[in-house]
């Protein structure tokens, strides 16, 4: 670990203008209060930044949107005190990862502003950590040589330096702290190595910049009343300084006040990346230029070409590539005497592995064993636990019963809320299960070699390998599989992104797969054991998303969403051991926010349902008969002729006053819609009650089956196979069952990732075109595979 002094530039901010946004280059009216801090930070993709403000934050973090945009930002709030034992409040803000300061996408435009100190209603940020890769240091010094012409305090952190030492590299963190000019520590946030002495660092620098900051008034008025400059440090040539200053000299000459002129680094994105920004993106010149008019857009233009003359390459060279080598080969200087390796075989097998995962045919295949082994392990691990909590909820239903005399109450608590909430809560073990194995694929590395590998599939479609990540956490929820859609630049590849993202079997589904299958799927089993048919069909689910995901991308491209693949650039992490605190820490997240949703939202579904189907209706001989039954089994009679005749009058008066209810009469409505999927009208019942969240479809079925007499001693799955059409042939049957899950596979269910489009796009025209096309493909989708299955079976 070493430190080194801290550069001497001043912070960019936001002018007085409500329109101004990551424009102004003088100091933000916003301050923080004395002792309490505001730190940010940055990184690029793979660097454990985001473990690393875990573990700085611990359990202080709250989330929220930047005001006036979508945008998250996750806060968190750690206690840090200086060398000289002073105590002080930090603000850790964790900012979206990202390769480079031009702002081509909403996050990274958000990232900006919030490093220049210029979103509204927030104060700036006093430090940047940059979080560096120790492994990858030359790469990640691009980031870090833009950061440093921000002119804000910031420090260096590498991380993952016990990554680095595995692969026989010593760095001289003393050597770097010297060549940069700036504060340099070494940690290692997934082991808390480090963590310490970081936060007496982030301490000392915050005091000692706020200091120095106080004791500069006359200069701050001096800078105040002068042309912002641009950072004397900048690795770029002359060119890009002098065509800077041109620009800002243009604008003081159409009369633009000092204190409202841009940071100069906005101007030198707008000269680089005018020309190379996706169509729709938001870009630093179209900002420039919504803020002072053509004055600066005949500038920019004017000192490009200015730039292109001034180099020997001429037109021919792309300004891009200029700042890439410019950059890079000062990043090479800034590592002079600091890397010293060993001889290490840890690259050798880590060539070799992705040689494999990564390799266009075996990759693929390597990607699909991969997903089937976590299916197979769903259902190998996780009926244990299923068993038990199957047993609670029937425990607690027999407590009810024995505590209650038959009637309304007793009614709703038993078969509507148990039976509803009960059957929901089954399905836990498994969906922690799926979390768990995500969490571990993404944290090992792999999860970016899958994205490698399925790149040029989806490239073949229009959409690149960026749209993988969003996707693959569709997996687990849309909601933020469609808000992570900001990373992508092309506001086309984003919204046909945002479109079929919907489309991946999110862990709602699962409960309504996992029921079915475990209905009506014979367990058979191949390869020893190895392979079972219920695996099979489960993956098969998750496939027909993805599979009808690729001709919608294909279709939206070709039509309203014209346009091209944006180029795919992906950085392969270090394979590394999971981290358990983290993975353990997403799987409870993910397995309370599951029992939260059960314990509200179904909750109130069940409650709904039942009234539904309770009311209206006399049930006073219903009543009478569950407590003739109860005293007969009481005086053990079970076995009597007496016994089933009431039982089966019971079942019978259930029958007849479901069918009597507003969910019965509701039910047989709309049974010639779903009849030729296969449906009855308690499927269709439950179909439709399921458009909120898809889960409410086995509370709705369980809560039907209990109030109509058909629950058996296997609960919802054993009512589901004895349930009978009138004319005695059985509802369900393997394609029945198919045809449910299709549906379910294919249908836009969830209020909650409508309502994200709709936030996401500004427009309740996405939104609904999501809705339409998904429930009628999923309609289609559901009445071919039953027409088809049941021909075939």
């Amino acid at each position: 670990m070493a430190t080194a002094s801290d550069p001497s530039g001043k912070s960019s901010s936001k002018s007085p203008s409500e329109t101004a946004g990551a424009l102004s280059g003088t100091s933000n009216a916003h301050s923080s209060p004395a002792g309490h801090f505001r730190v940010a930070l940055v990184g690029n993709p793979n660097t454990g930044k985001s473990t690393l403000f875990n573990a700085l934050a611990g359990l202080n973090v709250r989330t929220g949107n930047y005001p006036g945009v979508t945008i998250e930002k996750k806060i968190g709030r750690c206690q840090a005190s200086t060398s000289a034992g002073d105590q002080h409040s930090i603000d850790l803000v964790d900012l979206p990862g990202t390769y480079s300061l031009a702002p081509r996408s909403p996050d990274e435009m958000v990232a900006f502003e919030v490093l220049t100190g210029d979103v509204e209603k927030e104060d700036p940020v006093d430090l940047i950590l940059c979080v560096v890769n120790a492994t990858m240091i030359r790469r990640n010094l691009f980031l870090v040589s833009q950061l440093m012409e921000l002119g804000k305090p910031m420090i260096i952190v590498l991380n993952m330096i016990d990554a680095s030492q595995a692969r026989g590299v010593k760095l001289d963190t003393d050597r770097l702290a010297k060549n940069l000019g700036l504060p340099v520590i070494a940690t290692s946030a997934s082991r808390r190595i480090g963590i310490d002495e970081l936060k007496q660092l982030i301490a000392n620098q915050c005091v000692s910049n706020r200091s120095h900051a106080s004791d500069d008034a006359s200069a701050k008025t001096e800078r105040t009343n002068a042309i912002p400059r641009p950072d004397p440090r900048s690795p770029l040539s002359p060119a890009f300084a002098k065509a800077i200053d041109s620009v800002m000299e243009t604008l003081v000459e159409n009369n633009v006040p000092h204190h409202l002129l841009p940071n100069p680094f906005m101007v030198q994105r707008a000269l680089i990346d005018g020309q190379h920004a996706a169509v729709g993106s938001p870009t630093a010149e179209t900002f420039l230029s919504q803020q002072f008019g053509f004055c600066i857009t005949r500038a920019i233009a004017d000192q490009r070409k200015r730039i292109f003359e001034s180099d020997a390459g001429g037109a021919s060279v792309d300004l891009i590539d200029r700042e890439c080598d410019a950059r890079y080969a000062w990043a090479q200087s800034q590592l002079d005497g600091v890397i010293q390796k060993n001889a290490s075989q840890h690259s050798g097998w880590t060539d070799r592995i992705d040689a494999l995962l990564t390799h266009r045919i075996f990759g693929l295949i390597s990607f699909l064993l991969i997903m089937f082994v976590i299916f197979q392990s769903i259902y190998s691990f996780a009926g244990i636990p299923m068993d038990v909590i199957d047993g609670l909820s029937g425990w607690v239903s027999d407590g009810v019963v024995a505590a209650m005399p038959p009637g309304m109450l007793r009614s709703l608590i038993t078969d509507g809320i148990i039976a509803g909430v009960g059957g929901v809560l089954i399905f836990l073990p498994q969906i922690a299960l799926l979390f768990l194995f995500l969490a571990l694929l993404e944290d090992c590395g792999y999860m970016a070699r899958a994205a490698f590998v399925v790149d040029r599939m989806m490239s073949a479609f229009g959409l690149s390998g960026k749209s993988f990540l969003p996707l693959m956490s569709s997996f687990a929820c849309a909601v933020p599989g469609v808000m992570a859609t900001r990373v992508i630049e092309s506001r086309r590849d984003r919204l046909t992104t945002i479109m079929v993202a919907p489309l991946m079997s999110c862990s709602a589904r699962l409960p309504v797969y996992l029921l079915l299958i475990g209905a009506f799927v014979p367990a058979t089993k191949y390869l020893g054991g190895w392979m079972s048919l219920p695996a099979l069909v489960l993956m098969s689910m998750y496939l027909v998303g993805v599979v009808v995901a690729v001709p919608v991308a294909w279709i939206l491209k070709k039509t309203i969403l014209r346009g091209d693949a944006a180029p795919f650039v992906l950085e392969l992490p270090e394979y590394k051991r999971p981290a358990l605190r983290v993975v353990f820490s997403r799987v409870w997240q993910a397995s309370v926010a599951f029992i939260v949703r059960a314990g509200t939202l179904i909750f109130a579904a069940s409650i709904l349902i039942w009234f539904a189907g309770f009311w209206p209706g006399d049930h006073t001989r219903r009543f009478e008969l569950e407590s003739q039954l109860e005293s007969m089994e009481a005086s053990e009679q079970s076995n009597s002729e007496s016994y089933a005749a009431a039982k089966s009058e019971l079942n019978q008066a259930k029958g007849r006053l479901i069918e009597q209810s507003l969910l019965g009469k509701a039910g047989h409505v709309i049974e010639p819609i779903v009849r030729p999927l296969g449906w009855d009208w308690k499927i269709g019942v439950g179909a439709i009650a399921s458009f909120p969240a898809r889960e409410v479809i086995i509370a709705t079925l369980g809560t039907i089956y209990s109030l109509g007499g058909e629950e058996e001693e296997d609960g919802l799955i054993g009512a589901m196979r004895a349930s009978k059409h009138p004319d005695g042939s059985p509802v369900y049957t393997l394609p029945v069952a198919l045809s449910v899950m299709v549906f379910f596979a294919l249908c836009a269910q969830c209020v909650s990732t409508l309502l994200v489009i709709r936030r996401e796009t500004n427009s309740w025209f996405w939104p609904a075109l999501s809705f339409t096309y998904m429930t009628v493909l999923a309609y289609v989708g559901a009445f071919v595979t039953f027409q088809v299955g049941s021909r075939l079976f």
